[in-house]
């Protein structure tokens, strides 16, 4: 229900979408939870400036008229503060219903992984380690980039991030992912992306003088080209090793 009401935020009230692909399961929901945010305090926000100037040029000093001075004490003057400020609240409710759930569903509840990549940041470069074709982390056919990360469309993976040195930001904009990198730590997070493209990756975090370069890329692929990629990219001394193990003898 929740995510529905988010859903239906991000497609009527679109700030960024338009402009920058959404490209994760849960890019929608943060963007519909932004634009309730804007939805809500934008209506607010232009009432409250609309009676304000209306007030100001409903009773502007005229000649001849005393000014009345209102206390704000009677029951009919409260009124017309506690009235808005119950429907604030009411509101405020909205939002932070809409910003528990979309919390819990991307940093707390992590789906099972299908696959797993290492991120390194450091001054001034991204490290990725994919997995080979085992599928498994930290084998021999582990396969080492810079800059240049390879993931396949509608699988779900989860992400280990390090920091070999100072406080770096993993942001992947189209995915709607930023996540702190912390020497010293190793965070899990996931995404799964939902489109095949080729997107940026930032540094969000001021990391010295060479954070403006610490850009990368990521290419989101289909089954058919994550495969082509991975043969392409698979340690030769691996494929050597696999064609030389002799064959099983059948017994």
């Amino acid at each position: 229900m929740i995510q529905k009401f988010l859903h239906f935020f991000a497609d009527h009230f679109d700030m960024t979408g338009r402009y920058l692909d959404a490209a994760s399961t849960y890019a929608r929901d943060i963007d519909g939870l932004i634009a309730l945010i804007f939805a809500l305090v934008g209506f607010w926000f232009i009432l409250s400036e609309v009676v304000f100037f209306w007030l100001i040029f409903k009773f502007r000093a005229k000649d001849g008229v005393k000014a009345q001075y209102v206390a704000g004490e009677t029951k009919s003057e409260k009124r017309w503060i506690t009235w808005p400020h119950m429907a604030v609240l009411v509101c405020d409710v909205f939002i932070i219903v809409g910003a528990v759930w979309v919390w819990y569903n991307i940093k707390q509840n992590l789906p099972p992984a299908q696959h797993t990549v290492r991120v390194i940041g450091q001054q001034w470069a991204w490290t990725f380690v994919h997995p080979g074709p085992d599928g498994q982390l930290d084998t021999g056919d582990d396969i080492a980039l810079i800059d240049e990360l390879h993931v396949k469309k509608g699988v779900v993976y989860h992400y280990k991030l390090e920091s070999k040195d100072v406080l770096h930001n993993f942001s992947v904009p189209v995915f709607r992912l930023k996540q702190d990198a912390i020497p010293g730590r190793t965070i899990t997070g996931w995404f799964e992306p939902t489109q095949v493209g080729e997107y940026d990756i930032q540094c969000a975090e001021i990391c010295g003088i060479g954070h403006g370069i610490m850009g990368a890329r990521i290419h989101i692929e289909s089954a058919a080209e994550h495969a082509a990629w991975m043969s392409q990219h698979t340690p030769t001394r691996t494929v050597a090793s696999a064609a030389s193990s002799p064959a099983p003898v059948a017994r």
